[in-house]
């Protein structure tokens, strides 16, 4: 095991305004607030739904291939720097520093471990 599933990630165009309504529908509160990235989850200690600013956002329309789904994971790792050659070794394609693509081309992060989370090992 290279990392664990941190946050599963939605691109919108107003991060609050979808964590709210995730937030009510699932019954979970937002345990994170930024300018352009919210986060709604069991609690402060656990991974859960990530909702980041897209200003361009065109919605996805299902099932539509000119406007596909927009969702990307984050995975936790250790140590992002060792987990780079073993998730490229695994058929990833670097995107940029910290972004990767899997072999069907959906978009991944490697993330360092939140101190909340055990140690991956």
């Amino acid at each position: 095991m290279i990392g664990r599933l941190h946050h599963v990630v939605l691109d919108c165009p107003n991060p609050p305004a979808l964590a709210a309504f995730y937030r009510d529908l699932l019954g979970m509160p937002v345990t994170h607030t930024s300018a352009d990235w919210v986060v709604v989850a069991a609690n402060d200690t656990s991974s859960g739904l990530a909702f980041q600013l897209a200003p361009d956002h065109v919605p996805p329309r299902w099932p539509d291939p000119a406007a596909p789904q927009q969702v990307h994971l984050d995975v936790m790792v250790d140590d992002v720097e060792a987990a780079v050659p073993q998730v490229l070794a695994l058929g990833a394609v670097q995107l940029s520093d910290d972004v990767f693509a899997d072999p069907a081309g959906h978009p991944f992060c490697l993330i360092p471990r939140p101190n909340w989370a055990p140690p991956i090992e």
